[in-house]
């Protein structure tokens, strides 16, 4: 089973290091045999290629089964044109490879409620939201542009959608709510935008195939309170790619950490693109603080939806939660009574407890 490992930009090693050692856990619990190899994106590819998104990168990833994404960025590449900042090599990939359906859970472990931003009381049990932004459309996509004006400039970005995007991302959320609660909230901005209204009714006329599935619309500003004020009631939530990338941080907060977010992207292929949703963090690099999980669990989700190896994927999530209810903690986790320990000892430790 082939996997393409891209450490990239700041904490972006430390963790994908961390990964490796979860993953060849698994290998040898279960006899599987994975074949790692490593490519370049982001700001190290604009260093030693002079370009974020290598055609050999492209290369290995379609040959592959599975990617693993560390993260990309830094301050130091924050002056370059926007098609060649490291960000560009990222929205790049995910285009190459048409991984169109970005899937990032919310999951708030018990061990963790008092990490969250909300009380106690509202997170209850603890929380559980699967949101699936679609990844290769709208306005990070659209056409974009600067121009001079008398006084100033103008600048643009185009937010556009065609019903098969549309479509086909929304068939992909209501299959997933249809495995889980059956409840799917669709996020958009209808009253104001176009592009809202095509979003919603064609996800009004996919739900016409999922009569097994709740469906409720809500507006993007709402969205974001409700968010807040009752998390609880949301199962899956299907938006378009801009809010989906606004809310899904949001609820990363409320789990305790963007550090415990994990996220996948798929589409029609074989190959799926994971990867944590917190950023390069450049000021922690090298310094064995970066909370590891997030990327651990994202090996999980591609255990499970690249090479359907349901049983490792439940093992790193059941490793994830000994090691907390040990209490053990990296410091964007921390409170009192628990132990602080490092990225490496996190990763050593969730390894140690996968094969127990």
């Amino acid at each position: 089973m082939k996997i393409v490992l891209i450490p990239g930009d700041g904490i972006g090693p430390e963790i994908t290091g961390q990964v490796k050692k979860v993953l060849d856990a698994i290998a040898s619990k279960y006899s599987y045999s994975f074949q790692y190899e490593y490519a370049l994106l982001g700001g190290v590819a604009i260093d030693e290629m002079g370009m974020p998104l290598p055609k050999e990168t492209v290369d290995k990833c379609k040959e592959s089964k599975a990617i693993f994404l560390g993260a990309v960025g830094g301050d130091k590449w924050d002056d370059l044109p926007g098609n060649l900042r490291p960000e560009a090599g990222l929205l790049g990939i995910r285009k190459a490879l048409g991984l169109y359906a970005n899937l990032r859970p919310a999951l708030l472990f018990p061990q963790l409620k008092a990490a969250s931003t909300l009380k106690e009381e509202v997170l209850d049990d603890g929380l559980d939201i699967m949101i699936v932004r679609e990844l290769i459309g709208g306005m990070y996509f659209g056409e974009k542009g600067r121009e001079e004006l008398e006084r100033g400039e103008r600048a643009w970005d185009v937010e556009v959608y065609t019903t098969e995007e549309v479509e086909r991302v929304a068939r992909v959320a209501f299959e997933i709510a249809r495995s889980r609660g059956g409840h799917l909230t669709s996020i958009d901005k209808a009253n104001v935008l176009e592009s809202s209204r095509l979003w919603r009714s064609v996800v009004e006329k996919v739900a016409e195939d999922y009569g097994d599935v709740e469906l409720r619309h809500m507006y993007v500003d709402n969205a974001a309170m409700q968010l807040v004020r009752n998390p609880k009631q949301f199962d899956v939530i299907v938006t378009n790619n801009i809010f989906g990338d606004i809310l899904s941080d949001e609820a990363g907060m409320l789990t305790g950490s963007l550090g415990m977010l994990p996220s996948a992207s798929i589409g029609d292929g074989n190959v799926g693109l994971y990867e944590p949703i917190h950023g390069s963090a450049p000021d922690i690099a090298g310094k064995d603080v970066a909370n590891p999980i997030a990327s651990i669990m994202s090996a999980a989700m591609m255990l499970e939806y690249s090479f359907g190896l349901e049983d490792g994927a439940q093992d790193i999530y059941r490793a994830v939660e000994k090691v907390l209810d040990r209490g053990y903690r990296t410091p964007d986790i921390m409170e009192p009574g628990m132990k602080e320990i490092g990225t490496e000892q996190m990763g050593d430790l969730i390894a140690e407890a996968v094969v127990r």
